[in-house]
This record gives structure tokens, sequence and C-alpha cells, in this order.
């Protein structure tokens, strides 16, 4: 059973990747004119990371179109995962830009460097903040209610910025206060262990995305989804897996019916519950079952009623939980 992807979601999807990019390039002027201003190492660091802002943007822009076209013959999952790559791309800029601001940041420390008009400097950089952590939300927000990794990826990194300002902000401000240079170089490289260390976050996560590795969240949600649309012929599931495509999800998994029920009926009730999983499962996707027998081993859980074959009384149900769906054939 699979559900379609809506032609309204992309486009809120599309709008919201442009708003990154424009919202991006604007923010990055800014912090180019601050750093114009002041010479400072520290402001410099922050205008290199909104330079991976841009591109990161950029990339995003291009990937959401991709991933949004519908599933076909050469893709039959979709081109979901291309976001996976925009938000491992992402990180490695992160990770990189981090590099260079550490290696800029200890040539100013010890080859010396003069910042000036710090007030100008701190005022721009308040905005840009500002700025920053409006888009920051909104692509978090609309990356989460969208199932979109590139837009989340780019909100985490967008937030993680406003971070990274607030603290040159501060350093500004002690540096004002106190008139010691060697405050400037101290903090960049101090946002600069920051920032690799955000980029490596990001870009494990969209690596482990890549390869599907299990997500606890998503099964959790698709525990509750089964749990709540679980019919008396459903007798149990296990063995199950997820591959993720983007928001859509291809989930493989063995389910358990009554096995004097005839093909005509096991189908018709397969048919009807994998519709009411989907429905309500916050992805879109498709679930194939591989339909086993019961072969009488789960009588004390079943909860069929005139079971012509029953061999023992039914007791309990035992509830879909994690655990139980992606591990072995739950007879106990």
């Amino acid at each position: 059973m699979q559900s379609t992807l809506t032609t309204g979601s992309d486009r809120t999807r599309n709008k919201a990747a442009w708003i990154s990019f424009l919202a991006s390039v604007f923010i990055f002027g800014m912090k180019v004119a601050a750093y114009y201003y002041t010479n400072s190492t520290a402001v410099l660091s922050d205008a290199l990371e909104s330079t991976v802002n841009v591109v990161a943007s950029a990339v995003a822009l291009i990937v959401v179109r991709i991933a949004s076209k519908p599933a076909d013959e050469d893709h039959p999952y979709g081109h979901g995962k291309l976001e996976y790559f925009s938000a491992a791309f992402e990180g490695g800029l992160i990770f990189f830009a981090a590099l260079m601001i550490i290696r800029e940041s200890l040539q100013a420390l010890f080859m010396g460097s003069e910042a000036r008009h710090l007030e100008s400097g701190f005022l721009i950089m308040g905005l840009a903040a500002v700025f920053n952590l409006i888009l920051g939300i909104y692509l978090k927000r609309t990356g989460a209610r969208e199932q979109s990794e590139a837009l989340r990826a780019s909100g985490a990194h967008v937030i993680s910025d406003v971070w990274t300002t607030v603290g040159v902000l501060g350093g500004l401000g002690l540096l004002i206060f106190t008139g010691w240079e060697w405050l400037d170089s101290a903090i960049a490289i101090i946002v600069g262990f920051n920032l690799a260390y955000e980029g490596y976050k990001i870009a494990r996560k969209s690596g482990g995305n890549l390869v599907d590795e299990a997500d606890i969240e998503v099964l959790q949600d698709l525990a509750k989804s089964l749990e709540v649309n679980r019919q008396p012929g459903v007798i149990d599931i296990h063995q199950l897996r997820v591959i993720r495509s983007g928001r859509f999800h291809h989930v493989d998994a063995h389910l358990v019916v009554p096995e004097y029920w005839n093909i005509s009926q096991a189908h018709n009730a397969c048919h009807d519950f994998e519709a009411e999983v989907v429905r309500d499962y916050p992805f879109d996707g498709e679930i194939a079952f591989h339909l086993d027998p019961c072969k009488r081993a789960y009588c004390k859980m079943c909860m069929v009623e005139g079971c012509p074959i029953r061999q023992s009384p039914f007791e309990k149900r035992n509830p879909f939980t994690v655990d139980s769906l992606t591990g072995s054939p739950n007879i106990k």
C-alpha cells in the first residue's frame, strides 16, 4: 500500500529553500560589512561560516527541487535520498570552514591584528543574529512539518550560526570593555572548534540516513501507527525494516495471520491494515508485508474469535514495540 507525495508540500519546501538562499546571501553581506568596519578576526570567523550558509542553501535549493520528483522506473524509491546528501555536504562544508577559521585565528593570535570601530561591528552583528534566528526557526519548523532533511539540516546550521554570533558579540563586548586584543583571536578559535563539532554531528547523522541506519524516532512513530490500527487478524509483526528516501519511507515486515485464511481473505485484511497504517503514519510511504501463517503457535496472543484451529485460549495481546517489531517472531 502506498501513499503519494503532495504537490502543495513540494511548493512549501521549494519556497523555504528559496527564502533560505536569499536570506543567507543578505546576512552574509551584513557580516562582510561588519568585518570591513572592524578588521576583527572573530567577526571574520562568523563571516566565513556564513559563506558556508550561502553555498549550502544554494545546494539545498537544487536538491529540494530534485528530491520532490516522483518515483520513476530508474528510481523506484524516489529521489529523496538526495536530501541526505545535501545535509552531509553541508556538514562537510561546516567542518572545512571551522578548520579555516582556526588556522586564520591562530595566525592572527601569534602575528597580531588590530580591531577597530567595534561598536559599529557590534550593532551589525547583532542585527545579523536576529535575522538568522528568525530564519533558523522558520527552516527547522518547515523541515519538521514537511519531513525535509535538507531544510532541517539548514535550520540546525543557522541556529548554530546564531550561537556563534552571540559568542562573537560577547567577545566584542569584552574587547570593547577591556581592550585586550588577544580576546579577538581567542574567541575566533573557540568558534572554530564549536563549528567543527556541529559540522561533524550534521555529517554523521546524514551519513547514517544514507545507509538507512535505524532511527528510533521513526520506528516509534511506525510502532504507534501499527498498534493503533491493529485488527484481530493481525496476530504479530516481526523483522520490520525501513528504507528512508527523504520523507518517503518503504517498510518491509513479516505479518502473521491465521493459517486457515484463504488467499483472498488474507490479502483483503492485509490491504486494509496497510491503508490505515499509512494514513496515520507521519511520513509518506508504502508497506510491503510478507505473510506468515500462524502455525497454531500464537493462540495465547491471537484475538480472532471462532478460530477453528485454536489450541489454547486467548490470554493477552502483546503490544507492538520497537524491539518486538524489529526482532524475531514474538512467540512465548
